[in-house]
């Protein structure tokens, strides 16, 4: 048995998930081993946390968000409530592929490695992506892209809805930042990519790795397989990666974009020359992120000031 001792937390808003969350804690069941815990927030949703509580396995710890409304204050109450060496965040329309949580252990037994970001596979909910949804732009539907390191490689943070960092490190950069991260429909993010920052910043000789076995598949319904969805996400992209430079600077908060727009888009261009529709979702794609950024960065500076 490994020495390393999982907490799962599964962080929660809406009923309209409550068929997804099930089979995400049903995958996660049958991988845990006695060392480790599965963790379910619910966030600020006395109704779902009710139905849960009726319909979740004993074993299961279910409890209610403890701080403010949104992602980052979920996935806090589970990092103060979890006790395993190691928290595994899975989002709640996310399952675990067979095994995964065996390659996460597996990544943890190196001391140096304080953080992993899973594989996240995209399971559309017409089967398959559109086609002019560019390759380069699952961050949207918050699933894997083209771009990313290999399994093994070092990377600044890692995607959402796959992964995991030592409980301790968590917590001594105290968690996520109530400042980033989705709060109910509001598709924001960042959240994770601060955490990855932090982490880098606090315990500078270790590493934050891709490890594509730590694998799950991340539904996507149909409503996100939209032209409008794809525009407000990358714009909501862009006013958070605006807030992520005021916190940590703009070095840090753009260093792995830089080689996102100077290399990964213009190869994905060329590669779907022959799809006119992919080449102008690029087009739009990166013109909604930046327009989002610099206006958060306007806001931000207008906010500054204003005298207190």
């Amino acid at each position: 048995m490994s020495a390393v001792g999982l907490s799962v937390v599964i962080c929660c808003y809406t009923a309209a998930r409550r068929t997804q969350v099930l089979r995400g804690v049903r995958a996660t069941l049958d991988q845990i081993d006695a060392r480790d815990e599965i963790i379910v927030v619910v966030d600020h949703n006395d109704d779902l946390l009710a139905d849960l509580q009726s319909t979740l396995p004993e074993q299961i710890t279910l409890i209610a968000n403890l701080f403010e409304h949104g992602l980052s204050g979920a996935r806090n109450t589970g990092v103060a409530r979890s006790r395993g060496d190691v928290v595994v965040f899975v989002d709640d329309d996310a399952v675990l592929a067979t095994g995964a949580l065996d390659h996460a252990r597996a990544a943890f037994e190196d001391r140096s490695v304080v953080a992993i970001g899973g594989a996240v596979r995209a399971e559309w909910a017409g089967g398959s992506a559109p086609r002019w949804f560019p390759d380069e732009f699952g961050w949207v539907v918050g699933c894997d892209y083209r771009g990313l390191p290999d399994c093994g490689e070092q990377i600044r943070n890692p995607i959402g809805a796959a992964m995991a960092a030592r409980r301790k490190a968590l917590v001594e950069i105290e968690g996520f930042s109530k400042e980033l991260g989705r709060v109910g429909d509001l598709l924001a993010g960042c959240e994770e990519t601060l955490m990855g920052v932090q982490l880098h910043a606090r315990f500078p000789g270790h590493r934050i790795i891709r490890h594509t076995g730590f694998l799950v598949d991340h539904h996507v319904p149909a409503d996100r397989a939209t032209l409008g969805y794809f525009t407000r996400r990358c714009y909501q992209e862009g006013r958070s990666k605006a807030v992520l430079t005021r916190i940590s600077g703009r070095q840090a908060a753009l260093s792995s974009e830089r080689r996102y727009t100077t290399r990964t888009l213009p190869s994905g261009a060329w590669r779907a020359r022959g799809n006119p529709r992919r080449v102008l979702a690029l087009v739009i794609g990166f013109g909604y992120t930046t327009a989002g950024y610099v206006t958060g960065l306007a806001l931000s500076a207008r906010s500054a000031e204003v005298p207190a």
